[in-house]
């Protein structure tokens, strides 16, 4: 069997920037031990896997697809950036005929369509909720590699199993880019399974060039990734948050990994659309 196989780099229109994703692209299911191996071989943090809803369509002419996405490790129940790298791949490669695709995924329908030169995703709204006074926060702040810099807010989302961390508005950019975070502290502070993913996060300057409403970083050992590079997933979480804090709808984003990439979001009401760009590094064949 040869399945067609191509790295995208995400929210991003500079290659080896952004958040890499590895796209593959199925004519039938696989076992799931194989899903499982590929993601690992391919050691990105996700592969997504694209295959058919129905036996007549194909890659240029469908307009809904199932979608999986697999770390190193395992498999997760939502990923932007493959998202929009899977919709890149249909799009750009595949030349797929229509204007909006929908994706079957283990978080329901994801719809992406073509906006200019980007992609708009539309995705669950995930606001965390805050946590005051308990020692699950208490724990956190004393743990994590936010170390002495002040802590203004600390919140958590039970459906992405996110905890959210605020540094405090008298922090610059600079600090949140200079955080070592231990990734095996990070899993030796939280064995309990509740959270799956740390956001460390910061106001941004929106008055200033490029304009970025908030800055963020995105962890998640828990699931093979020591640091994500670009997160649409937290940015689910993150757009909840600072649309409340900001009294903003739209929003301009940064994740200020050491390869950074940009998002564009607008909430609306449960849903958030998260928009970005991708570009292509790599073409193959995976051969089993």
């Amino acid at each position: 069997m040869e399945i067609p196989v191509f790295t995208i780099d995400a929210f991003t229109n500079v290659q080896f920037e952004g958040n890499p994703a590895a796209v593959c692209l199925l004519q039938q299911e696989l076992r799931d031990e194989l899903y499982q191996k590929i993601a690992a071989e391919m050691n990105l943090s996700e592969t997504t896997f694209i295959s058919v809803l129905d036996p007549s369509d194909n890659f240029t002419t469908g307009s809904r697809f199932h979608l999986r996405w697999f770390t190193p490790t395992t498999e997760v129940s939502l990923c932007g950036h493959a998202t929009l790298a899977s919709a890149a791949v249909l799009f750009q490669h595949m030349k797929n005929v229509n204007h909006t695709l929908v994706f079957e995924t283990r978080s329901g329908d994801l719809a992406v369509s073509m906006q200019e030169a980007a992609y708009l995703m539309d995705f669950p709204l995930n606001t965390p909720v805050q946590q005051v006074g308990c020692s699950f926060t208490n724990s956190w702040k004393k743990h994590t590699a936010v170390g002495n810099n002040p802590v203004q807010d600390v919140c958590f989302s039970s459906s992405t199993k996110k905890l959210l961390i605020r540094l405090a508005d008298s922090c610059n950019r600079s600090v949140l880019t200079s955080l070592k975070v231990d990734p095996v502290a990070l899993q030796r502070n939280e064995t309990s399974g509740r959270v799956k993913g740390l956001i460390i996060t910061l106001k941004g300057s929106p008055d200033s060039k490029p304009g970025y409403d908030f800055y963020s970083r995105y962890f998640a050992p828990w699931n093979g990734i020591p640091e994500d590079p670009v997160t649409g997933s937290a940015h689910t979480v993150l757009g909840g948050y600072w649309s409340q804090k900001l009294g903003k709808t739209k929003m301009h984003a940064y994740q200020c990994s050491s390869r950074g990439g940009e998002l564009q979001l607008e909430v609306k009401d449960e849903r958030i659309h998260i928009s970005g760009k991708a570009v292509t590094v790599l073409k193959g064949t995976i051969t089993l």
